[in-house]
């Protein structure tokens, strides 16, 4: 019978997709000691790419000490790990080939897959990073002096730098990547500068650089309710709506998206049924649980729920004039305005973010506070809010770094309900 190993790898693209990299550790599960180490900075990718290039590096560092070894793969992607375990299909071109070459690794008899969060998988989190790192500098990764180190060293050794690419021919692949990508102009996202490879995202919406990776909220507008096609108010003060049929399906189809991506680590929802509906259906893929963060519900439109823009004209023509004129004014009976709202949102923004530092976070709510937030990320006027449009089932995401700043990522992206 052949060894036993732990193999923990990650992968990470600053753009998504943008400079890429992987990061592999196997290690002695008995003693915890670290046996061989793996990472490349691999160029323009994307997260999914690198997770798996992480995991193939992994196992090839295991079969390089003992071809019969059991391998127990532990991994923060849980699309890497479900597909692997063959409880999700693979439909995505791009990941076929690289899950088909990690199952030729070792029979699937030796391996097997345990998701586990990404606080506990920091050591192949670091080893992407530094590969990413390295590979903007125009380097290669080296492996660490206490790994070269070890009493195992000599086959350690040899493995690491078997499976350690060439971050300088990486790097020059991503600058030729980007600069094809801002000539030709065909680019799906906007292209990443050559300043953005110094200042960019570790994972997923995420951004980061000198100051770590950011706290980064995903923003998910709920799915349609009854009142959404005719585009009347709905707030805190209504009849809580459920989501329509149209609203389920655009919440499975979100929900898919999302798990494809695999960058989301939480959720948390507005406490209104549309947004928790919503929430739901993704944490059911992701396998995750729905935290309730009061902040996040809508406006309270007072007098105007149900209305629809017109008829709040026709019965309320001057309280509607003060409310578009000013971010102190209220809606007529007693509803919320924008101010108050900036506060409540500004509040529960500042408590996610210290709940959730360096996270990516799924946060299920409402046109208005997606609104704010973006604006407040901006230091746009309360006008402002006048200026967006935000679907039903959208997804927009801001990024929050360590000195204070915000930087939004996206904005209405609805391609996933196409």
């Amino acid at each position: 019978m052949g060894r036993q190993f732990v193999v923990e790898a990650d992968g990470g693209s600053r753009g998504n997709p943008g400079p890429a990299g992987y990061g592999a550790v196997v290690l002695d599960p008995a003693t915890g000691e670290t046996l061989a180490e793996a990472a490349e900075f691999i160029g323009v990718a994307t997260n999914n790419v690198a997770e798996y290039k992480g995991l193939i590096a992994g196992l090839r560092a295991a079969r390089e000490l003992d071809p019969a070894a059991r391998v127990r793969v532990r991994m923060d992607s849980k699309l890497v790990v479900e597909q692997m375990s063959g409880r999700w299909k693979i439909k995505h071109p791009d990941m076929k080939p690289l899950a088909a070459e990690a199952g030729r690794i070792l029979p699937s008899s030796q391996v097997s897959y345990e998701w586990i969060p990404r606080e506990r998988n920091k050591h192949a989190d670091r080893l992407a990073n530094e590969a990413m790192d390295a590979g903007k500098r125009g380097k290669q990764w080296e492996p660490s002096a206490s790994t070269a180190d070890l009493s195992a060293s000599a086959s350690a050794d040899a493995s690491a730098a078997r499976v350690v690419g060439d971050a300088a021919a990486g790097a020059a692949r991503a600058r030729a990547a980007l600069a094809q990508g801002r000539e030709s102009g065909t680019s799906a996202s906007t292209p990443v500068p050559d300043k953005a490879v110094e200042a960019a995202p570790t994972v997923g919406w995420g951004a980061s650089a000198d100051l770590g990776a950011p706290a980064t909220f995903v923003l998910l507008r709920h799915g349609e309710t009854a009142l959404t096609p005719s585009k009347r108010f709905s707030g805190s003060g209504g009849t809580d709506p459920e989501l329509s049929a149209v609203g389920r399906g655009q919440a499975e189809r979100v929900a898919a998206a999302l798990a494809e991506r695999g960058t989301v680590q939480a959720i948390v929802s507005s406490p209104l049924r549309r947004c928790r509906e919503t929430a739901a259906a993704v944490a059911a893929r992701l396998g995750l649980d729905v935290h309730i963060e009061e902040g996040l519900r809508e406006t309270d439109f007072g007098a105007w729920e149900g209305l629809t823009f017109a008829e709040v004209r026709e019965r309320h023509p001057d309280d509607l004039d003060a409310w578009l004129g000013s971010a102190k004014a209220a809606p007529t009976g007693g509803g919320e305005s924008f101010a108050t709202v900036s506060r409540r949102v500004s509040a529960a923004r500042d408590r996610l973010i210290a709940a959730y530092p360096r996270r990516t976070v799924l946060a299920v709510t409402h046109v208005t506070p997606i609104k704010t937030l973006v604006r407040l990320a901006l230091g746009a006027p309360p006008e402002s809010l006048f200026r967006m449009e935000l679907s039903a089932a959208s997804l927009s995401a801001v990024a929050y770094y360590a000195d204070g700043n915000a930087s939004v990522r996206l904005l209405n992206d609805t391609g996933h309900l196409r």
